[in-house]
């Protein structure tokens, strides 16, 4: 028997937001979240693409309540505008902070801040919205950060997390993920500190891949060959309505507590288990300094207190 999909508890009168929830894991996220009763705020940079999901969503379930909010976390005045929209309406109960370049670019690029622009998406914008949103998340919520296996794959350059003295596009990937890793760890030991009513967690995919996933119109549409090259990869691979399990998981599900890192049960592949952490992610004098280098790169002040 197929453990999928794990069972999602009724989300009734929650209202969420996931950031690039036009594709892969966010909109599977986005999707089973509004079917399972929340409001749900599908975030992302193209608006033709965030209606595509939303169209998809409600062809599927038209009584679903979701809405769209078109900003880029690259870009921090664009976040900022996003913050301020939510902020304008009822109090979130949870994030899952999604959006994110998987591909990241072969030659260095910075973002119209001027960050590196992998890092400006992956991390930075996720950092300057949550300092901005934390006193709008109702008490209980709980902030979902999307890990990912290269944590376990790579070193990581706390002295260049702007890749300003060498670039490649893996590192570029894998130190965002990390320094998304380690401020989302941080963030649960400073609300804890803080004595917030408010849970950050870190749930990663596996290997979770399009060719693998249901075609979905104007969302999730691979080529004949991509299919078969990702068949290919079967045993140890699964499509991304899978790899949202752990993100659901962690969001929803009761007994989970704040700074737990979840994944599927192979690594790769399966229904979410608790996993370990790498001991870079959690370390608490490279999460201080992390956490400085992205106050400096946004301009932001992330005060966490009640």
């Amino acid at each position: 028997m197929s453990w999928y999909p794990t069972p999602v508890p009724s989300q009734s009168g929650r209202r969420v937001l996931v950031t690039g929830a036009n594709k892969g894991l966010g909109f599977f996220t986005a999707a089973r979240l509004a079917a399972a009763g929340a409001h749900v705020v599908l975030s992302g940079r193209n608006p033709e693409r965030l209606e595509a999901a939303v169209a998809a969503i409600r062809e599927a379930r038209p009584a679903t309540s979701v809405e769209t909010l078109v900003f880029d976390t690259s870009s921090l005045d664009s976040v900022r505008a996003g913050a301020d929209a939510l902020i304008a309406g009822p109090a979130l109960d949870g994030v899952v902070a999604n959006a994110g370049m998987v591909h990241a670019p072969d030659q260095r690029r910075e973002s119209v801040d001027g960050n590196e622009l992998v890092l400006a998406t992956n991390m930075l914008g996720h950092f300057a919205l949550l300092a901005r949103l934390l006193g709008h998340l109702a008490p209980g919520a709980r902030v979902v950060t999307l890990g990912s296996l290269s944590t376990m794959l790579s070193t990581f350059r706390t002295d260049d997390l702007q890749l300003t003295r060498g670039y490649d596009s893996w590192r570029a990937y894998a130190q965002s993920k990390i320094a998304s890793q380690v401020v989302a760890f941080e963030l649960d030991r400073r609300l804890r500190a803080a004595d917030v009513p408010v849970s950050s967690i870190v749930a990663h995919p596996g290997y979770s891949i399009g060719g693998r996933t249901p075609r979905v119109p104007g969302v999730n549409e691979p080529s004949t060959g991509k299919r078969f090259a990702d068949s290919a990869q079967a045993l140890w691979a699964q499509g991304k309505h899978r790899g949202a399990e752990p993100i659901l998981h962690a969001l929803t599900a009761p007994g989970v507590d704040g700074g737990q890192f979840w994944g599927p049960r192979f690594m790769t592949k399966g229904s979410p288990v608790l996993h370990r952490p790498t001991r870079t992610t959690t370390d608490a004098a490279i999460a201080a300094r992390v956490w400085a280098l992205a106050e400096r790169a946004t301009g932001t002040e992330f005060a966490v207190a009640r």
